[in-house]
C-alpha cells in the first residue's frame, strides 16, 4: 500500500469517526450529535430544510406541518440517524390533514391580531400604541407557540397531544421559551431587512427548535465529569 493510499485511507475513517458514519478512531469521545460535526454539511442541511419547509408552508396553513417535518428532519441529522428525505415527506402526509386546524387556527389569531395593529395605527385614540405594543407582543407569541408545538409534534403525539404538552414543556423550560421568542424576533427582522434571506432564516429556526431543548443536558453533562 503507497503512502499516499494510506493518508487517504487515514482521513476517510477519522472522517466517518466525527460524523458517526463508521467505527471510532481511538479512545476519544464521541459526539453527542455526530451529524453537526461538519459545518458547512449542517449549514448546507439547514438550507435545505428552509427550502423544503418553505415549498410545504406556501399555502400558509401547511405552516405547522411544515415546521414540524423540518424539525423532525434536522433533529435525525444532527442524531446521524436516517435522514433521507423519505421521512420528511412522509411527516408531511402524516400531519398535514390533522394539523390544517392548528394552521387555519393560528391564521384566523393572526389576522385579527394584526387588524388590531392595524387599528392602532391609524387611529387617533388615547392609548392606541398600547394596544398596537400588545399586538405586536401577541403575534411574537403566537409564532413561538407554533414552533414549540411544531417541535413537539409526532405521528405518534398528534396535533392534540402537541398542544397539549406546550404548556407544561414552558414550565418545564422556560428560558427555552424565551429563546424561541428571540428566535422570532431574529427571523422578523432579518426578514424585514433582507427578504430573500427568509428562506435560510426558517431553516435556522427550525434548528434552534432542535437545539434550545437540549442547551441544559450538555450543561448537565458537562458537570457530572
Amino acid at each position: 500500500m503507497s503512502l499516499a493510499t494510506a493518508r487517504r485511507r487515514e482521513r476517510t475513517a477519522r472522517r466517518r469517526d466525527r460524523d458517526g458514519s463508521g467505527p471510532t478512531v481511538g479512545d476519544g469521545p464521541i459526539a453527542r450529535f455526530p451529524g453537526a460535526t461538519g459545518a458547512f454539511a449542517l449549514l448546507g442541511e439547514v438550507l435545505m430544510t428552509g427550502m423544503l419547509i418553505t415549498l410545504v408552508a406556501l399555502p400558509i396553513v401547511t405552516a405547522p406541518t411544515a415546521l414540524a417535518a423540518g424539525i423532525r428532519h434536522l433533529r435525525r441529522y444532527v442524531a446521524a440517524d436516517d435522514s433521507r428525505l423519505a421521512h420528511f415527506w412522509a411527516d408531511v402526509r402524516s400531519g398535514i390533514v390533522p394539523g390544517l386546524g392548528v394552521g387555519v387556527g393560528a391564521v384566523v389569531i393572526a389576522v385579527l391580531l394584526a387588524a388590531d395593529i392595524r387599528v392602532a395605527t391609524i387611529a387617533e385614540l388615547p392609548g392606541a400604541w398600547l394596544v398596537g405594543a400588545f399586538g405586536w407582543v401577541a403575534l411574537a407569541v403566537l409564532a413561538g407557540a407554533l414552533l414549540l408545538i411544531a417541535g413537539a409534534w409526532s405521528p405518534e403525539l398528534g396535533w392534540r397531544g402537541a398542544v397539549r404538552v406546550a404548556p407544561r414543556l414552558v414550565a418545564r423550560d422556560p428560558l427555552g421559551a424565551v429563546y424561541l421568542l428571540v428566535t422570532v424576533g431574529v427571523v422578523a427582522v432579518v426578514t424585514w431587512m433582507l427578504t430573500p434571506l427568509l428562506v435560510a432564516i426558517i431553516g435556522c429556526a427550525a434548528l434552534a427548535v432542535v437545539a434550545v431543548p437540549v442547551r441544559g443536558r450538555r450543561r448537565g453533562a458537562d458537570a457530572s465529569r
